[in-house]
């Protein structure tokens, strides 16, 4: 076994070596850093998956890309039965449903926020700008921050039934969902107005596995309650 996580800074690919951490098992780190002006990964990581984006596992000759697909195939492999709930219970169906929701759901609107409000701010010429920053503005309030929104009442309502998003034990699909949720606190206010959310989070990054994974990793400035 050579696990080898080429990990993009501030990425969802901070999932995967909390992830390792967890299953206490060794790994190493081919660190990328983000273009400053283009917030892009840099051209090198096409040389490991031709998307050349993060998160990408490489186990020996196995190449691994996406955040789920890469959870997934770490359970299976050297996961032992930790952190996924047994087949054919309701709480494995939880664990699926949210391991998939993060990305397919989730990110989506995140996402569009992150862009258009980039799109508000970008240097374009003078008689551009008031029509871009209308459009934008309208995108945002007509769609994506009502989905966001709801989305977020919709977690919170869920985490009100369990501690954890697949029940009553923390699993891999809680570290799938970090993501989007620090995402939404550092984005989309996502705060002590709802106080499940805000609460997993503290429970999260109080977790030592995660802690490790901090350090290993380098900056990650969605660390933070």
């Amino acid at each position: 076994m050579t696990l080898t996580v080429h990990h993009l800074n501030n990425s969802r690919s901070q999932r995967v070596l909390w992830l390792l951490e967890e299953l206490e098992l060794p790994y190493e780190i081919r660190h990328y850093q983000r273009d400053p002006n283009t917030m892009l990964a840099p051209p090198e990581l096409k040389a490991v998956h031709p998307l050349g984006k993060s998160p990408v596992l490489t186990d020996g000759g196995v190449t691994v890309a996406e955040s789920g697909a890469i959870i997934e195939y770490l359970l299976d492999s050297y996961g032992e039965g930790l952190l996924r709930p047994a087949a054919g219970t309701s709480e494995r169906l939880r664990f699926t449903y949210w391991l998939h929701f993060a990305e397919g759901s989730a990110m989506n609107p995140l996402l569009m926020k992150l862009v258009f409000n980039r799109i508000m701010t970008a240097p374009m010429p003078f008689f551009a700008k008031p029509i871009a920053k209308g459009i934008a503005k309208k995108v945002l309030s007509s769609f994506v921050d009502p989905n966001i929104q709801s989305q977020l009442d919709y977690m919170e309502a869920e985490l009100g039934r369990s501690e954890w998003f697949a029940g009553r034990q923390f699993t891999a699909a809680d570290i799938q969902m970090s993501f989007p949720l620090e995402a939404a606190a550092q984005r989309a206010g996502l705060g002590a107005n709802r106080p499940k959310l805000a609460a997993f989070l503290k429970r999260i990054h109080a977790r030592p596995a995660y802690q490790r994974a901090l350090q290993r990793g380098g900056p990650y400035d969605f660390a933070k309650d």
